[in-house]
């Protein structure tokens, strides 16, 4: 397997920051998965097709993958369908920029953008975003597949679940308990605990 190469499987906004931090890593994007070609392809990429197409999946099977797509729900299903079907886990994308501790645990399928940090003795599940800016303080647990916006801070001993958004420039004081499922809204400011399958916005939270 050629440990500096990837493909990725989803090829818009979200998939081209992903290209740059691969690219920060001198990891080479040699192509990508869509349900159809791009007629923009600003990193001149070779379409593959489907991800789960017979081409791909041999395409996939020679290199790494990782699926560049922002929604919680339809990475998971995809990320779970490859693991499935080809025995092997995503590649993390971390920003050459990003600061993270030599004690913090990163799953598989990992984005953490440009200028990010995470701190001491934190846990990230697999497939979880930690998109640009966004702080990740010491002993924070992020369920997997979630996503932390750009600028969002999570103070320490923050517990997050699975499939839980987290709006850009959101704060989460220290000890707060988020469940699963949840949205909070961009700018929030988070200091009590949130229950699973909840939506909160505001400073302070409210429910909605």
């Amino acid at each position: 397997m050629d440990n500096k190469s990837v493909i990725i499987i989803g090829y818009s906004g979200h998939g081209f920051v992903i290209c740059d931090i691969f690219n920060s890593q001198n990891i080479q994007v040699v192509g990508y998965c869509e349900e159809i070609q791009k007629k923009f392809n600003p990193y001149n990429l070779t379409f593959l097709g489907q991800e789960n197409c017979d081409f791909a999946l041999d395409k996939i099977e020679e290199t790494n993958y990782f699926t560049a797509i922002g929604n919680n729900q339809i990475r998971k299903k995809i990320n779970e369908t490859l693991q499935r079907k080809l025995k092997k886990t995503p590649i993390n994308a971390v920003h050459c920029n990003a600061s993270i501790s030599k004690t913090a645990n990163l799953g598989h399928g990992v984005m953490v953008g440009n200028a990010s940090i995470i701190n001491a003795c934190s846990s990230i599940g697999d497939g979880v975003i930690c998109n640009t800016l966004s702080i990740i303080e010491h002993e924070c647990v992020i369920g997997a597949f979630s996503h932390v916006a750009p600028g969002a801070v999570l103070c320490g001993n923050v517990k997050v679940g699975t499939n839980t958004f987290i709006g850009a420039n959101s704060v989460v004081r220290e000890g707060v308990r988020i469940g699963n499922n949840v949205v909070i809204g961009a700018g929030s400011v988070i200091i009590k605990d949130i229950s699973d399958n909840s939506k909160v916005v505001g400073n302070p939270q409210k429910y909605i």
